[in-house]
């Protein structure tokens, strides 16, 4: 009779667990993710790959694209979404995206701004209030030695502007949590 009703008990939690484990993989707002692109050029992925937060109001912020909705999906939901946004958008023709949601940073609620491309450290720089493009770009350790800053380009809700950061005026634009910054290669000019 015990071994009966143990066996029960095992179906019962094997069930429940079953029935609780999509709910728990599902990506919440406030906390983080982590993309990988593959499939592109290096350079590309330079740009694409850091870990995102997720926004109170549930989206990531994605270079070239801009906002994707991610809460409530499950990582491989959202990867396949971002996959096609970027298809769609015709930025990459088959971009493999890997997503991890990093549980250990559920509801840290911390904002960054991504900085990508030429810098010494690509990544996410820490959002605090009146933040600019200069100081996002030394934050990140500065710009290589093969890194532009007269051609640092601002992606913001899919648009994208493009500054001379040896200009003084433009060193001092103020950021916004999730915007992404992209130093690029010096030409042929050395600019």
């Amino acid at each position: 009779m015990n071994y009966i009703s143990l066996k029960s008990i095992a179906i019962c939690l094997t069930v429940a667990f079953s029935l609780l484990s999509p709910a728990l993989s599902q990506i919440e707002a406030g906390s983080s993710v982590q993309i990988t692109i593959m499939g592109v050029p290096g350079e590309e992925k330079s740009k694409i790959d850091a870990i995102y937060p997720v926004s109170d109001s549930g989206t990531v912020n994605m270079p070239f694209i801009g906002n994707v909705r991610a809460a409530g999906l499950r990582p491989e939901t959202l990867a396949a979404s971002i996959q096609n946004a970027y298809k769609a958008a015709q930025i990459y023709n088959d971009p493999t995206i890997q997503v991890i949601s990093t549980r250990e940073g559920a509801g840290v609620r911390e904002q960054v701004v991504h900085v990508g491309g030429q810098v010494r450290r690509t990544g996410p720089v820490a959002f605090q209030k009146n933040l600019t493009i200069y100081q996002a770009v030394q934050a990140a350790g500065g710009a290589t030695e093969f890194g532009s800053l007269r051609r640092v380009k601002l992606y913001r809700s899919g648009k994208t502007v493009t500054y001379d950061l040896t200009n003084a005026q433009f060193m001092r634009v103020p950021l916004q949590p999730d915007d992404t910054l992209e130093v690029p290669q010096k030409d042929w000019l050395g600019r």
